[in-house]
């Protein structure tokens, strides 16, 4: 016999009970009586039960015949609070003058009676499970048999870990106690289960539970309810890992990236280790050879991921190129498109290589399953996932997942490989396009850089240019085309053709960019009408002559260039910008700026702008710091624009970076002369004396010529004063200024015209020759080689 314990609530501290006589006058009055009516035993004792019924029709009720059977019924009492409806029950006794009265109130009757009969239903049936367990997590009662959860029974008393895998029970339980302490339900929670007998096997069920409470809402245990919802959890979980893939794989263009994200979703929710090999040439965005049967598969592992995080020695690893493998149906069928699932023991039965087993299979790994990355008819790669701690085997239901994942996982592989074959033939084309990166002459060394822009965006048309002019001068151009892709790589290609030939031209900056403005507004024309908005560039062009010691500068909408002196002051130059290019309508202006030896000019498209912060004073200050660290002008540029790692741009960027020279202080030589006849002969002996101080005595005799006939010229042809100059470097320039406008024109003299061969034998003489005009007239120029 088991008692309750002190102050524990039972089920009959709502009885009430009174001892009547014969004639039904009450003997004896309970206090759960005297509770319940609000009436003390001394008010109720020695008087008729009858006067407590409220109801006159009720009195007539007769008392059970003494050893007869007992009389049940309903009735409502008077109490000394109000009328109570109760259910009674009248026992006789063992003596004939004795009656036992038993009552509970009709509401607690009846919570009695659907307790029990719901008690009883739950327990009778089979579909769902119920325990009911106490305060220690004991089972009191159950329906659960041994093949719910194919172990041992549940019995009274018996425990959790009795029937279940220890972690399982420890985690269950722990719910459960939570349950008890706070009193807070739960309600359809997900409970892995896994049996003693059967460890191997793991089922989820969909757990509640409440806590059990007295009359008096003291703890009295735990109700649970749970349901096998095995197939339903995989039904969800297999929905959200594809909802994953979808949503993961195949935001990136990046091939690796892709298959990084292919295992990356593949661990720890289908399995422990992942991998996905890709055939080598789609890595280079190539399409797949085309193989069957054994052999040399030419795949390359490109991505892994472990649910530990570490991948296990002796696997085979990013960048490692797969063994090659025997001919076996297992690969046939991979080559086919169609996964498979294989055990540990079947795999090293088929390969029959331990070196082979050393590289495919983790020493853990009991199961495995394959798919191959088929699309178009090509297999791209293969992604493979190895069960090493989870127990459960691949099943038909993981292939059928796997090969989703899989298919999905190839177009996006094959969007990135289209990509990243596009991509390349377009950097290779705006390679192509650029000019070198480094050029360098006595008085101007050049490094050019030009960065894609992040994240996977397309090549734009942003370009860089060092343009060598005669008499040591230099143009420094850099531009920015709208758009990105081929169209502006192209573009890009025809607006530097167009520079290089206006550069010849000796344009001065301005009209440079004035005629490439009517280009670009011709190829806006041409272009269709839906694009014709699209096509515009921005450019700038720095003229730089360092015998002048001075830059001349024009802007096409662009941001202006940075002049860092040799004290280390870096700032802006004051150029007044013009419009963009196939705007038209307003003229450009020039701004000249004293450029000393050792000074840096920095040329740079939008793309600097952002990848420093998003203001012109942020590429000052970043300039300006890695200036004073910095030394090499390519290693500047690199930092610069933050190719060794820096913050990202979703522009590209053109960098042109400019060191000046000094000329040697007599390697310019200037001499003034009259529109006199006699003055050619004293401009010979000038030239003559200064080549001979050079010791280019070799040079003379030709260079006397070149003087002579273009001196003569100038002073036949002209009114005003006639200038020479020559510059002494790897060539020798020789100028002659007049304030002529008129241009020099080669021509072949016919035998009986008396003039016209001098320039047609000065062109002979010479390496190049040419002519530009200025402010104040025209400069004939030429250059010979001179020997080292």
């Amino acid at each position: 016999m088991r008692s309750s314990p002190p102050g524990d609530a039972g089920p009959l501290d709502d009885v009430a009970t009174a001892l009547i006589d014969a004639r039904g006058v009450v003997v004896s009055w309970s206090d759960t009586a005297a509770e319940l009516l609000n009436r003390p035993a001394a008010e109720v004792r020695g008087r008729s039960v009858l006067r407590l019924l409220a109801d006159p029709a009720d009195r007539s009720h007769a008392l059970p015949e003494p050893g007869g059977h007992a009389l049940d019924g309903t009735a409502r009492l008077r109490g000394g609070s109000g009328d109570v409806l109760v259910e009674y029950r009248v026992l006789p006794t063992a003596s004939a003058h004795r009656f036992v009265v038993l009552a509970v109130p009709s509401d607690r009757a009846e919570d009695v009676r659907d307790g029990t009969a719901l008690l009883r239903a739950v327990l009778a049936q089979d579909r769902i499970g119920f325990v009911l367990r106490d305060t220690d997590l004991a089972v009191v009662r159950t329906n659960l048999t041994t093949a719910t959860l194919g172990g041992p029974p549940f019995t009274a008393g018996s425990r959790l870990s009795d029937v279940m895998h220890a972690q399982d029970a420890a985690e269950a339980e722990a719910v459960l106690s939570r349950v008890l302490e706070t009193g807070e339900p739960v309600a359809a929670r997900k409970q892995r289960v896994r049996s003693l007998a059967t460890p191997s096997v793991e089922r989820a069920y969909s757990v509640s539970a409440i806590r059990v409470e007295d009359g008096h809402g003291r703890p009295r245990g735990v109700a649970v309810v749970l349901a096998d919802a095995t197939e339903h959890f995989q039904a969800a979980h297999r929905l959200e890992l594809r909802h994953r893939v979808s949503s993961t794989v195949g935001r990136s263009l990046d091939i690796t990236r892709t298959a990084q994200d292919i295992a990356d979703v593949l661990v720890p929710a289908f399995g422990d280790l992942a991998w996905v090999d890709l055939a080598e040439p789609v890595m280079d965005g190539d399409e797949p050879p085309k193989t069957f049967g054994g052999g040399d598969l030419h795949l390359r592992r490109a991505a892994v991921c472990a649910a530990d995080e570490s991948w296990p020695a002796g696997l085979l690893r990013p960048g490692d190129s797969l063994p090659a493998f025997p001919d076996r149906p297992l690969v046939r069928r991979l080559q086919e498109g169609r996964a498979v699932t294989v055990d540990r023991e079947t795999l090293e039965r088929g390969l029959a290589d331990p070196a082979l087993i050393r590289v495919a299979a983790p020493e853990s790994g009991h199961s495995l399953v394959v798919a191959p990355l088929f699309a178009r008819g090509l297999v791209l790669g293969i992604a493979g996932v190895w069960r090493t701690s989870r127990p459960e085997p691949f099943d038909q239901g993981d292939i059928d997942l796997l090969s989703e994942v899989a298919a999905h996982g190839a177009l996006a592989v094959d969007n990135a490989r289209r990509y990243t074959r596009e991509h390349r033939a377009t950097v290779a084309l705006q390679q192509r396009l650029l000019p070198r990166a480094a050029t360098r002459t006595t008085a101007l060394e050049t490094v050019g850089h030009y960065l894609p822009a992040s994240g996977g965006a397309e090549i734009g048309g942003d370009w860089y240019d060092a343009i060598a002019l005669p008499s040591l001068r230099t143009a420094l151009v850099v531009g920015d085309v709208t758009g990105h892709g081929l169209h502006a790589s192209a573009t890009m290609g025809r607006l530097r053709t167009a520079v290089h030939t206006l550069a010849d031209l000796e344009l001065a900056p301005d009209e440079l960019l004035t005629h490439l403005d009517g280009l670009v507004a011709r190829l806006a024309a041409e272009a269709e009408p839906a694009l014709r908005d699209t096509v515009g560039a921005t450019c700038l062009v720095a003229l730089h002559d360092p015998v002048a010691g001075r830059c001349t500068v024009a802007s096409a909408g662009h941001p202006p260039p940075l002049l860092v002196t040799p004290d280390g002051g870096t700032e802006p130059l004051p150029v007044r910008p013009g419009p963009p290019l196939g705007v038209g309508g307003l003229p450009f202006e020039t701004s000249t700026v004293d450029v000393p030896p050792g000074s840096l000019l920095a040329l740079y498209t939008d793309g600097l702008i952002e990848r420093c912060g998003g203001t012109v004073q942020d590429v000052v200050s970043r300039l300006s710091r890695l200036q004073s660290s910095e030394h090499s002008l390519a290693g500047l540029g690199r930092a610069l624009v933050g190719a060794d790692g820096g913050r990202s741009a979703r522009d590209d960027t053109a960098v042109l970076l400019a060191r000046t020279g000094a000329l040697p202080a007599d390697a310019v030589a200037r001499w003034e002369y009259p529109t006199d006849p006699a003055a050619v002969a004293d401009a010979r002996a000038a030239v003559t004396q200064r080549l001979a101080a050079w010791g280019l005595d070799e040079l003379a005799f030709t260079t006397e010529l070149i003087v002579s006939e273009l001196v003569t010229n100038a002073i036949r042809y002209t009114d005003g004063p006639v200038g020479l100059r020559l510059i002494r470097d790897k060539t020798l320039v020789c100028e002659v200024s007049d304030p002529s406008n008129t241009q020099p024109r080669l021509r072949r003299a016919l035998i009986t015209d008396e003039g016209g061969r001098g320039l047609f034998l000065v062109a002979q003489l010479v390496t190049r020759w040419g002519s530009r005009y200025g402010p104040e007239g025209k400069t004939i120029w030429t250059e010979q080689r001179i020997d080292s």
